[in-house]
């Protein structure tokens, strides 16, 4: 239904809005079951959005980070390498 909802916590450079509001709205569209939403309930849904938003920036704004802030392509590389043993395992299963 929807693609999985990434990491936003300490990234050098910090987390965008935007990035903040795809999240959100992924979540929205996952907890809500709607990948299109209906005319009638689209005023709710992007209330949502924008609750959902406001509550990730809060929190990021308010965790405090342990360790080197993390970047975007090290992110992508561990997501590959995750990717690559995990179909490594399908292929060998019987």
């Amino acid at each position: 239904m929807c693609r999985n909802i990434k990491l936003l916590f300490h990234f050098e450079p910090p987390t965008t809005p935007d990035e903040i509001r795809a999240a959100s709205l992924q979540y929205v569209r996952k907890v809500s079951g709607a990948t299109r939403v209906a005319a009638a309930n689209q005023a709710v849904f992007d209330r949502a959005v924008d609750e959902v938003a406001r509550a990730t920036e809060k929190l990021l704004r308010e965790l405090v980070a342990n360790g080197p802030p993390r970047t975007r392509e090290g992110e992508a590389e561990k997501a590959k390498i995750k990717w690559q043993r995990r179909e490594k395992r399908i292929r060998e299963s019987p």
